[in-house]
């Protein structure tokens, strides 16, 4: 059975807060983006932080067939983007979080803050 763009909006969105991603938040674009119907927006506590909470949700996504059509980041990286095409992924450090602000760029997004209760 294929998800649709919430559901894996969610997966990827639990994958990091089981990993303890920081301020896990999932924007809905739809009818405000053509380049994705979700982002899901987290940060980690170091480079090494980062790329384990992709590596997670990368696992996790792949264990419900989703497959990943493209990865910007590497390991020492500040921002790990991952997309699959519907929803953006973008795990981020504090500092590149408060950098780019996309939460702020899109902020008439309806946004779902995740928490680990």
């Amino acid at each position: 059975m294929e998800l649709n763009g919430s559901e894996i909006a969610e997966i990827g969105a639990e994958a990091a807060v089981d990993r303890k991603a920081n301020s896990v938040v999932v924007l809905d674009l739809r009818g405000l983006s053509s380049v994705a119907d979700f982002f899901v927006i987290c940060s980690g506590n170091s480079s090494t932080h980062v790329a384990g909470i992709a590596d997670i949700i990368e696992e996790k996504l792949d264990e419900h067939s989703v497959k990943l059509w493209h990865r910007e980041g590497g390991r020492k990286a500040s921002w790990i983007l991952l997309d699959y095409i519907d929803v953006i992924v973008h795990v981020f450090t504090e500092e590149a979080r408060e950098f780019y602000g996309l939460e702020r760029l899109w902020g008439d997004a309806p946004r779902t803050e995740i928490s680990d209760q």
